[in-house]
């Protein structure tokens, strides 16, 4: 009888230990005003509108690139923008699968994800890039952007455009 009462008590006391609660940390959309904004800058990018581009970032805001040793401001990013351009043709940047914007419930942070493939045509080599990179845009109450993340491998595109 001790026996089963042991084993009882330890299935109990193992249920236990491993059971979690469900909790809710915000919510997920598929569509959403800050996903348009995201997708209205990449065609701003893409045609080289960089006023509208820059229209849709607060004048603040952050911009964080890997393989870049320091985050930068919206004028140094205007400037890097710009460098694309100079150094390729035929630029486009498509979406892979499609973005998410959440909306979490701590610190009412805002977040679109989405993920990309960058092409575009070098200037020098007439050889075309691609790079696959994910994004992560930080949006304050007004709907501008206030953050950019940018992680993806943009060796090849610094080492064309003269970029440390």
């Amino acid at each position: 009888m001790k026996k089963i009462v042991l084993a009882c008590s330890m299935l109990l006391f193992v249920s236990l230990t491993f059971a979690q609660t469900e909790k809710k940390n915000g919510t997920i959309y598929i569509n959403h005003p800050f996903i348009d904004v995201v997708n209205k800058a990449t065609k701003a990018y893409i045609a080289n509108d960089l006023k509208t581009w820059k229209s849709l970032f607060e004048d603040s805001a952050k911009f964080s690139i890997s393989g870049m040793d320091k985050s930068l401001n919206l004028k140094d990013n205007l400037d890097a923008l710009t460098l694309d351009h100079k150094f390729f043709d035929n630029i486009t940047v498509k979406t892979i699968g499609y973005p998410d914007y959440l909306h979490y419930d701590k610190d009412d942070s805002k977040v679109v994800q989405s993920w990309w493939k960058w092409s575009g045509k070098s200037k020098k080599t007439g050889k075309v890039l691609s790079l696959y990179f994910v994004q992560f845009d930080d949006f304050n109450n007004a709907g501008k952007i206030i953050k950019e993340s940018i992680l993806g491998d943009f060796s090849k595109q610094f080492a064309e455009e003269g970029v440390q």
